[in-house]
């Protein structure tokens, strides 16, 4: 028998929010253990697994492997997957071995095109090399300049074809990932959003001032607001010649290192991270979000010591948004 907990009281609130920005006291949390806890996305009425699946894991995988990763995951209780047209062959390769559970996932995918038509050429693909007529979330894909929001909003450009898309059915949900802090709360501004996938790690956070801005306007609108690079160290330092596949930065690869940038991440009132596109990675990720707790108020102190004395992987004011 399923044995599932909400959380939500004020006394529970009031002893974590004190020590954690923006912490998850306030979210709707279902727990049936040993699988993955699930929490509230937003205002959506979704619950997804506190860790999603980055379509990556099975990027030049063979079919059997990624039928065999995604039933991993599956087994552990995800039910958030998120892909994207440029990770190489991924949603080929996810789409036959996700067609057993669709119906039970929340399937989320993203373009980079910023005009209408390319918005819609992109679309139309994902959805036939994803074997599934609809997503349940189409989001914008690294959003980092001004330029980048100036076209997606102007006549012609791709939020027509995400409006035009959910009102056919093929959309159920409207969100955007961005690369710059400036990019996230411009589009914030802009339009009213279903969610934020953005990064919300310790260094980028506490040496980069990067990322409480964009959770703070996430969380007045109520958005759902999804992590990326928890797991992330640091750039690669210069002349770096053996680099982790997948990862154009340098992970947290000890099961230490890694444990606590997902619980600094997970202690925020985010819904789900996405870890590394690394097999290796992910299946740790799995094993260590399963038996995810909250930081502590020491805890806390710890990993902000750690992180401002990192090199962050993205600060704020960004460079790139001119």
């Amino acid at each position: 028998m399923d044995r599932r907990q909400f959380i939500g009281s004020a006394a529970t609130a009031a002893s974590l929010i004190g020590f954690v920005p923006g912490a998850i006291a306030n979210m709707s949390r279902e727990f049936d253990p040993p699988r993955l806890e699930k929490r509230s996305l937003g205002k959506t009425g979704e619950k997804l697994s506190i860790l999603g699946f980055g379509g990556i894991v099975v990027m030049n995988a063979t079919p059997r492997q990624a039928a065999s990763r995604v039933a991993e995951a599956i087994d552990y209780g995800v039910n958030y997957f998120d892909v994207a047209p440029t990770y190489g062959n991924a949603e080929i390769m996810l789409g036959p071995a996700l067609k057993p559970y669709r119906k039970k996932v929340f399937l989320a995918c993203k373009t980079t095109e910023r005009k209408k038509e390319g918005a819609r050429k992109e679309l139309e693909q994902s959805l036939k090399h994803l074997q599934t007529d609809h997503f349940d979330l189409y989001q914008l894909h690294a959003v980092t300049t001004r330029q980048d929001v100036e076209t997606i909003f102007a006549k012609g450009g791709a939020l027509e074809t995400f409006l035009e898309a959910r009102k056919e059915g093929k959309v159920r949900f409207i969100g955007f990932s961005a690369h710059s802090v400036e990019a996230a709360l411009s589009l914030m501004e802009r339009f009213d959003f279903d969610t934020i996938l953005f990064p919300v790690n310790f260094a980028t956070w506490y040496a980069g001032n990067f990322g409480p801005q964009v959770l703070r306007k996430a969380q007045e609108k109520e958005m759902g607001i999804l992590a990326l690079k928890a797991m992330a160290r640091q750039p690669y330092p210069e002349g770096t010649k053996e680099k982790v596949p997948k990862c154009w930065y340098q992970p947290l690869t000890t099961e230490e290192e890694a444990a606590m940038g997902l619980r600094f991440t997970l202690s925020h009132a985010v819904t789900a991270a996405i870890p590394p596109g690394n097999e290796d990675l992910f299946r740790m990720a799995l094993k260590l979000a399963a038996g995810f707790t909250p930081l502590t108020p020491p805890e806390v102190e710890e990993v902000k010591r750690k992180g401002q004395a990192t090199k962050p992987i993205f600060r704020y004011p960004s460079e790139k948004y001119v």
